[in-house]
């Protein structure tokens, strides 16, 4: 069963942008528990970043108060990853390094992302479970 998970910061965004999709689901999951989110806070600042930029707050509609407030909450689940090792280069994306080398360390169980296919090499490789949002609670209801 999956518990312990990273969460690519396209989940994030996603889940911001809406409360009815999959990306919206998995964050409801982490705040009753139900899974574990794992973050270094390198991929946090990530987190904070994306949310941050204009575009984002155009689309989620949040004011910068509201986004810290979602952050500091969010920040209270997360349980840290202290990166001990890293495999760079492993993806083709640089800013998805962090991400990969947070569910390595961490040892997830899997690694939540919109972009299966940036990460599934390496997935594999480090034999890291790859999965979209809806895969996830798939995985998490049975």
């Amino acid at each position: 069963m999956l518990r312990r998970v990273v969460v690519d910061t396209s989940v994030i965004v996603a889940a911001l942008r809406t409360r009815y999709g999959a990306a919206n689901e998995v964050l409801r999951l982490v705040a009753k528990r139900q899974v574990c989110l794992l973050a270094t806070p390198p991929l946090f600042l990530e987190y904070e970043d994306a949310l941050k930029r204009p575009e984002q707050r155009l689309s989620h509609g949040l004011t910068l108060e509201a986004i810290n407030e979602f952050l500091a909450d969010l920040a209270a689940l997360i349980e840290p990853v202290e990166v001990h090792f890293q495999w760079r280069p492993q993806v083709r994306d640089p800013s998805d390094e962090m991400v990969l080398e947070a569910a390595i360390n961490g040892r997830a169980d899997a690694l939540v992302t919109y972009n299966v296919k940036h990460f599934a090499l390496a997935g594999d490789r480090f034999e890291v479970p790859i999965i979209r949002p809806a895969e996830l609670l798939r995985k998490v209801k049975r």
